[in-house]
């Protein structure tokens, strides 16, 4: 297959670039590489202000399906897309904050919501002004959501929901959430009667949002409890009950151009522990060499499996995607660790009381990196999904409930 770029992609590619030399200076440069899975806590005021610079830009949503600058913002094909987030990843701009609504919810309303929803929440996502969370894993339903039992009650023109959700990135930064909940009362089961609705976060006293910290000392991943909290009629989106076709409609966007960028971002990884091991002599270790060439040549058959796959069609190129780098990232951080040899349990600074232990890069990468296979999907199930959806296999036959 011919994966090059024509030239149209890159007249692109110099328009963003040069765009990101312009803006990335300042405040904005001191935040280069901040932020993103494992770092979400670095900068959160400066990257939310980068988010609205973006948006000034036109650079948030080009990969909508619109009208160019329908929502105040441009557009561009399916490769000039892939420009932007190699550039963006290459300069290592700031970790965004705005990804879930731009590349998660957006899609999904051009899909699924109504004309009124596009034009209620898609200006002021393309404009970076309005960040969004995920409510969707619960305790005991967290990769089987049809097994979610967090329930919205219909009351006149809202509906009051209660129950807890979990992992919910960003829960406490976001002014909205997308809520996938039940609303077809006790006879309905798994998939049956569920409901999209989307929920604001500002309400005292009916949301409650905990952090959840984690092995790396930070906490961008949240609890979320419901307790009557509010939404209205018209913030249900594809209407009551098409909550699973809905919800499965946004996983499908979850992994596209994103990979690509991703990807970049493992490069860079990559090279840092590539340098480690040569300045420490763990490259006289033939075990440590060949673990190295196998990571570079597994993250190049990521990139050319991206690519092939990005024109949609393949049922089970998302979950492929993710079993090959959820494993590939657990890997590289442990082998990050092991070439810094006793070296890796120190940290970048003296202990105090008033300077708490800090991680440097490679032990947040060894840290964060073993939920890679759990969150977003654990390897148990993607495996299940291209069982099923690709191979024809039978389904798992369910246990008792």
């Amino acid at each position: 297959m011919d994966f090059a770029f024509g030239p149209a992609d890159e007249a692109f590619r110099t328009e963003a670039r040069e765009w990101l030399d312009r803006h990335l200076t300042g405040g904005f440069a001191a935040a280069a590489g901040h932020g993103g899975p494992g770092a979400e806590h670095q900068d959160p005021a400066l990257r939310r202000d980068w988010e609205r610079e973006l948006g000034r830009g036109g650079w948030i949503g080009i990969g909508w399906d619109t009208a160019p600058g329908a929502y105040g913002n441009r557009t561009a094909s399916l490769t000039q897309q892939v420009v932007w987030a190699e550039e963006y990843a290459r300069v290592r701009a700031p970790g965004r904050c705005g990804h879930i609504g731009e590349k998660l919810l957006a899609p999904t309303l051009l899909a699924y919501g109504n004309q009124e929803q596009r034009d209620e929440f898609l200006p002021s996502i393309a404009r970076g002004e309005t960040l969004w969370c995920q409510g969707y894993s619960e305790p005991g339903a967290g990769s089987d959501l049809a097994g979610v039992r967090t329930v919205a009650e219909r009351d006149g023109d809202a509906y009051r929901i209660s129950g807890q959700k979990i992992w919910t990135s960003l829960a406490h930064e976001a002014d909205w959430c997308f809520v996938l909940a039940r609303t077809g009362g006790a006879g309905a089961r798994r998939h049956e009667g569920l409901s999209f609705l989307l929920v604001p976060m500002d309400q005292p006293g009916r949301i409650e949002v905990r952090p959840i910290r984690q092995l790396t000392g930070t906490a961008e991943f949240n609890e979320v409890f419901f307790d009557g909290a509010r939404a209205r009629v018209g913030h249900v989106v594809g209407g009551e009950g098409a909550g699973w076709r809905v919800a499965m409609g946004l996983l499908g966007f979850e992994r596209g151009v994103s990979t690509l960028a991703q990807q970049i971002g493992f490069a860079a990884e990559l090279a840092a522990v590539v340098r480690d091991a040569v300045r420490g002599g763990a490259t006289g270790d033939p075990v440590v060499r060949d673990q190295l060439i196998a990571l570079w040549g597994e993250l190049r058959v990521m990139r050319w499996n991206a690519l092939r796959t990005l024109g949609g069609g393949d049922p089970g190129a998302p979950s492929v995607a993710k079993l090959l780098w959820g494993g590939w990232h657990q890997r590289l951080g442990e082998l990050a660790v092991r070439v810094r040899g006793a070296l890796a349990a120190a940290g970048p600074g003296d202990w105090s009381a008033d300077a708490p232990y800090e991680l440097d890069a490679a032990q947040r990468l060894f840290l964060f990196s073993r939920a890679d296979t759990i969150y977003g999907g654990s390897d148990e199930i993607q495996r299940n999904i291209i069982a099923e959806r690709v191979l024809g296999l039978p389904r798992e036959a369910e246990g008792p409930r």
